[in-house]
């Protein structure tokens, strides 16, 4: 039924960004903090302010979230009006919510709050293996969101209170299969029709616009002609690079590091070993375990006989399909291969070995080890250019904070760029005719809209100052100078004269295939017999053969208690269509499974429609003021154009 989510991948991570709803996922939401008093208002509920501050931190945490719970969401989309503004809803939404639970005194008890916290899986992996909580490792956990599990679990209980507020609606939605099938049989329904197009391009030879229409229109459509405001920019990019190229490492600390890493750095020992498993998972009962261990023991018997038929026993006993027909060879595997019991056994065995009974969460292993690679030395030359990245790495990492420091400061004194470049060691870019919407090809800082949008600040272009220093990625800041700055400039006629002439020639075709199928259509809804149309075709708003949707969807709505129908549709530049509806044709019988799950949607999208309506009523009763304007519709591919990170 959904075949438009596949096919159009990138539309849908814009709407999965902008439409996911839950408030509250474990780390996830960090927004609510009381720093968030700093900047100006931005929303108002139950007489309490939302900070542009704590909207701010709300939308990072929103952001890291995501990249963790997604990482192939496209971060284009993640800097975006529309995104920052959903998150601002979002957060009215949680304050709505939870002045409510306030208000109704929905509080949640001791014994709903710790069966939450167990059921939760991040926390139950904590778990040590007699089921006591290793309280470091929470502690750890909930630190590295700057909480106390104090301060965690309260944010839980506040959560789950919230929740109740919904909960009554969300939990008693419905709707009937009568009520459904009603709405899903007319959604889904399929209807013959005829259309006739009267297409803008057909227009073309019957017009020729003078040069004072070229004129008139180029004088009322400016904006339609204008080249974009450009700058010239020095600028300076610092990241860890650039702090490892001024970093020299000596030879005694290479030394140093060799003699200390060596072993770790030049690969783990292998062994090689067969086994004999005979299958028991964990989960069965004990008498067949106990059944399968005895038959373990049995062929151990056999092989420790006669060592050399390990390989003709596994051949013929073994129940590993994959090894069995290697005489149980599994090759050479490091530590962290194998599953625990069987990896510490084989690593405390001389090759030649064969092994106790092994058990494991698979069944009963007997094993031999059959060789042992150690890992190769290698020497302090061989290892030389690795060492002397690693050590550059790790003091890059350490003085990336400090000369960023002197970045920032070296940038809000206004040195020069060249300043800058020469005290710091880094180098002096230069860029020309830059604007506002990068390139699609162009990547790095000048596709950063974050950085671009600091470039065309009247505080660069006007006042002649230094951008702030911007971080456009991890350990990645860049700041710059305008050198240069072009306003946004109408171009003259002269220059876009057949620019000019293709826009008056699509208005006045627009204009002729309008008049002609308004014309047609009154011709035809007159003495229907009189229509000369195309061969009918069979549509539904699953299957529209390819015509525009709105023209499906006018087809869909015509009224079908006469027919035939016509409807005109004005499809702007592309011109004009008629409809005629012939006949409607039932919606095809679905099986029984599909229409349950049919069914099943319609419920869930009636209670949603329910959900919001209520939540519409509490953004009423507490007051809620939007104090930043809603960013303007655009379309899918508009939104990934704004941003481009490095």
């Amino acid at each position: 039924m959904f075949e438009f989510v596949r096919k159009h991948n990138k539309v849908m991570q814009v709407m999965l960004f902008l439409l996911i709803v839950p408030s509250f996922v474990l780390f996830g939401l960090d927004g609510y903090r009381n720093s968030g008093e700093q900047g100006a208002a931005v929303a108002k509920v139950d007489g309490r302010d939302i900070k542009q501050s704590e909207w701010d931190a709300a939308h990072k945490s929103e952001v890291d979230r995501l990249r963790a719970s997604m990482p192939s969401l496209d971060p284009k989309l993640l800097d975006s009006p529309e995104a920052k503004y959903a998150t601002l809803e979002r957060l009215v939404r949680d304050k709505v919510l939870a002045a409510a639970a306030q208000k109704s005194h929905l509080v949640t008890s001791d014994v709903r709050l710790a069966r939450d916290l167990q059921d939760n899986q991040s926390i139950a992996s904590l778990r040590r293996p007699d089921g006591t909580l290793d309280m470091d490792r929470y502690r750890q956990l909930v630190g590295s969101q700057g909480m106390t599990p104090e301060m965690f679990e309260a944010r839980v209980r506040a959560d789950l209170s919230t929740r109740q507020v919904i909960q009554g609606v969300a939990g008693t939605g419905f709707a009937s299969g009568a009520q459904a099938d009603v709405s899903l049989n007319a959604f889904f329904e399929r209807r013959e029709i005829q259309v006739a197009r009267f297409n803008t391009s057909d227009y073309a030879s019957k017009i020729s616009p003078s040069d004072a229409e070229l004129e008139t229109y180029y004088k009322n459509n400016p904006a339609l002609f204008q080249a974009p405001e450009q700058a010239d920019i020095d600028f300076v990019v610092l990241d860890l690079d650039a702090v490892k190229r001024n970093i020299t490492i000596n030879e005694a600390d290479l030394k140093t590091y060799f003699e200390q890493n060596s072993a770790k750095l030049s690969g783990q020992e292998e062994r090689r070993a067969s086994h004999i498993l005979i299958a028991s998972p964990k989960s069965a009962a004990a008498a067949e375990r106990q059944k399968a261990k005895a038959k373990a023991d049995e062929l151990l018997a056999t092989v420790r006989k006669s060592p050399d038929s390990f390989a003709d026993v596994a051949r013929k006993n073994s129940q590993d399909p994959g090894s069995a027909v290697n005489g149980g060879d599994l090759d050479f595997f490091a530590r962290g291969a194998m599953v625990k019991p069987f990896e510490d056994a084989a690593f405390t065995m001389k090759k030649g070995d064969v092994s106790d009974v092994v058990e494991s969460d698979f069944g009963f292993h007997i094993i031999k080890l059959t060789d042992v690679r150690a890992p190769k030395a290698r020497s302090f030359e061989e290892m030389k250019p690795e060492h002397e990245a690693d050590l550059k790495k790790q003091q890059a990492q350490r003085k990336f904070a400090e000369t960023a420091d002197a970045f920032t400061n070296s940038v809000e004194q206004d040195d020069t760029m060249k300043q800058i470049g020469e005290r710091l060691k880094l180098e002096v870019k230069t860029a020309q005719g830059v604007t506002r919407k990068p390139a699609a090809n162009v990547i790095g800082a000048l596709a950063n809209a974050k950085f671009l949008s600091a470039v065309f600040s009247p505080d660069s272009v006007e006042k002649k100052h230094n951008t702030p220093a911007i971080e456009i990625a991890s350990n990645q800041i860049v700041a710059a100078h305008v050198s240069k700055y072009t306003p946004a400039r109408t171009l003259p006629l002269a220059e876009v004269k057949d620019r000019v002439r293709e826009r008056v020639l699509a208005v006045q075709g627009a204009e002729l295939a309008r008049k002609e199928g308004a014309g047609s259509l009154a011709k035809w809804k007159a003495s229907p017999a009189a229509a000369t149309l195309p061969e009918a075709v069979v549509v539904s708003r699953e299957q529209t053969q390819k015509l525009p949707a709105t023209v499906v969807e006018a087809a869909m709505r015509a009224d079908a208690s006469a027919l035939p129908a016509f409807a005109g549709i004005d499809l702007g530049n592309q011109g004009y269509a008629v409809v005629k509806v012939n006949r409607i044709v039932p919606r095809e019988p679905a099986t029984e499974a599909s229409a349950k799950q049919d069914r099943s949607q319609y419920a869930q999208w009636w209670t949603s429609a329910e959900n919001l309506a209520y939540y519409a009523l509490l953004k009423d009763r507490f007051k809620v003021q939007m104090k930043v304007a809603k960013p303007a519709i655009r379309t899918a591919e508009e939104m990934m154009q704004p941003t481009m990170t490095q």
